[in-house]
């Protein structure tokens, strides 16, 4: 029998990571933890992760974070899809966080009982 296999992009500074990463080791997963803010994904991966989370860039982005304000950026910003990747690739601080990934599927576990939704 293989491992269950799951994948967090997440911060250990923050609690809901921390409690997603916790669910995921109780529900018996070997997690590959993506720490984003060290190892920032690219514009490929970030829009790889938002087909599997059926959203656009627009929907994972941290919009109360500081540095979200500090930019001037704005969600009704006339910005392509592409350009939020690229603004949120070289500002991973404005990711939102953990997002699980289990095979073809992802959630933003906030609260981390949504990463709950992915177990089968």
């Amino acid at each position: 029998m293989t491992a269950k296999q799951a994948r967090i992009y997440h911060n250990p500074m923050c609690s809901k990571s921390r409690g997603a990463l916790t669910l995921l080791h109780a529900n018996g997963y070997e997690v590959e933890e993506i720490r984003y803010l060290e190892t920032p994904p690219s514009v490929k991966e970030l829009n790889e992760l938002c087909q599997l989370l059926k959203s656009q860039a627009i929907d994972i982005i941290r919009t109360n974070e500081v540095l979200f304000q500090a930019m001037g950026l704005n969600v009704s910003d006339d910005r392509e899809h592409q350009a939020w990747l690229e603004i949120l690739s070289s500002h991973p601080k404005l990711i939102q966080r953990p997002i699980v990934v289990i095979g073809n599927q992802a959630v933003i576990a906030r609260p981390p009982e949504e990463v709950t939704r992915l177990f089968s």
